[in-house]
């Protein structure tokens, strides 16, 4: 039994939500924080219009920093947009407690949406008790960016499929220049999916236990990860954290300080419009395994809505073929739609996007649980104050691990006790 929170104020032909705000069957509202998807975000709204031409769609770009504050606050009110972005780190919340639609009985009576279409880890991402209730709409990976000038200037090979952390840390000690301030890699600390969640399952282990009760950074594997990150900014080839929170990698790299670094496949756009040919993107050097992290984003319907068949017609335009095709074309990210990523590697041709595709093949699933969000607080904090010096990583990950052990466990036996 999923748990409602907050009170929905609905009626027949209309959704008043108690702060008294009308929300009429004319109108739909939709929310999302990137406004490099309003392209495609458009065309998806311009063919919901052709079937439904009296209803206004409302889009909502709020910054990501306030997102989920604004969201939660409208939801817990009654009120809220029909549909919205949702990520990995919020949708058991969402879903366990009841603010989101089941949406596949949406699936099943419409013949135009298979699940099969989409990348199975994306469906399985945003799927709750067996039942899907956000509804893929484009994925990410991470993978090596780098600036193909700086390593010919350095006379450095370029990075390959074959590349280990070994690898890793002999071309980027070439590639530094401690006088010009230039660093050979980003190893970043500031972003754990970029940075080293992917390390952790390189070296063979995970963040969360496949049963969900367990942390996985008490583990030889954490160690290892965290501390190979830590061996290479002591070395020098590395940016430390204090220079990572005072600027993101990603300016880091595009002011040509940093030669390569893990990055998100949607924010490859920013950095080839801002380097253009310079830019190249390998596979992530392996350690005792390949792994990358993978995650995306996927389209909730609020439980509240006022026509939910009219609502999912607009949600199955925008993660349709044609929704997809319009995210390929448009360059942001990977489509969820597996038949569309062909399409999406001539978005920008002069970067092996296919790098990206190949990792949601073999890439490691985004962490969650039932409070992702209050554990990854604990980890952040602690991670980043020992990369601070306020204690030996042995110190933090010992921290991470008996907290987050306590919340996942806590987590459970709540869910446990709504079923009841």
């Amino acid at each position: 039994m999923r748990k409602k929170i907050g009170l929905a104020c609905a009626a027949s032909v209309l959704l008043v939500s108690c702060s008294g705000e009308e929300r009429t069957q004319d109108t739909l509202q939709i929310a999302l924080w990137d406004e490099d998807a309003d392209d495609a975000v458009t065309a998806a709204i311009a063919s919901f219009n052709e079937i439904h031409p009296d209803i206004d769609v409302q889009v909502t770009y709020t910054p990501f920093a306030q997102y989920w504050t604004n969201l939660s606050t409208s939801m817990g009110a009654g009120s809220g947009p029909d549909l919205f972005w949702m990520n990995a780190v919020n949708f058991h919340r969402y879903a366990d407690s009841g603010l989101i639609k089941d949406l596949d009985p949406f699936v099943e009576a419409d013949a135009e949406y298979d699940k099969e279409d989409y990348y199975e880890n994306a469906v399985e991402l945003y799927s709750y008790e067996d039942s899907l209730y956000a509804a893929p709409y484009f994925v990410d990976a991470i993978a090596l960016v780098y600036n193909k000038e700086m390593f010919d200037e350095a006379g450095v090979d370029y990075p390959d499929e074959t590349w280990t952390w070994d690898d890793l840390e002999e071309a980027g000690a070439a590639l530094t220049d401690e006088e010009a301030g230039v660093y050979g890699y980003g190893a970043t600390i500031t972003s754990n999916q970029r940075g080293y969640y992917n390390l952790i399952h390189q070296a063979g282990g995970q963040i969360v236990s496949d049963d969900g009760l367990y942390s996985g950074f008490g583990t030889e594997a954490a160690l290892e990860a965290l501390q190979f990150s830590e061996h290479l900014i002591e070395e020098g080839i590395s940016p430390g954290v204090r220079m990572q929170i005072e600027s993101a990698m990603t300016q880091l790299f595009q002011s040509e300080m940093v030669a390569m670094y893990p990055e998100l496949s949607p924010m490859l756009g920013e950095v080839v419009e801002t380097l253009g040919d310079k830019v190249e993107v390998a596979p992530l050097p392996s350690h005792k395994e390949d792994a990358s992290i993978i995650h995306g984003i996927g389209w909730a319907m609020n439980e509240d809505v006022v026509d939910p068949d009219v609502v999912w017609d607009l949600l199955r335009e925008l993660t349709s073929e044609t929704g997809n095709a319009e995210i390929a074309d448009s360059g942001f990210s990977t489509p969820a739609m597996i038949s569309q990523g062909e399409r999406w590697l001539e978005s920008t041709p002069s970067v092996n996007l296919e790098v990206f595709l190949e990792a949601q093949e073999t890439g490691a699933p985004y962490p969650v649980s039932n409070n992702t969000a209050e554990w990854q607080r604990v980890e952040q904090t602690e991670i980043q104050g020992a990369f601070l010096g306020q204690k030996t990583i042995e110190e933090a990950l010992e921290t991470v691990a008996n907290e987050m052990d306590q919340i996942l466990q806590e987590g459970i036996d709540v869910e446990e006790e709504g079923d009841e």
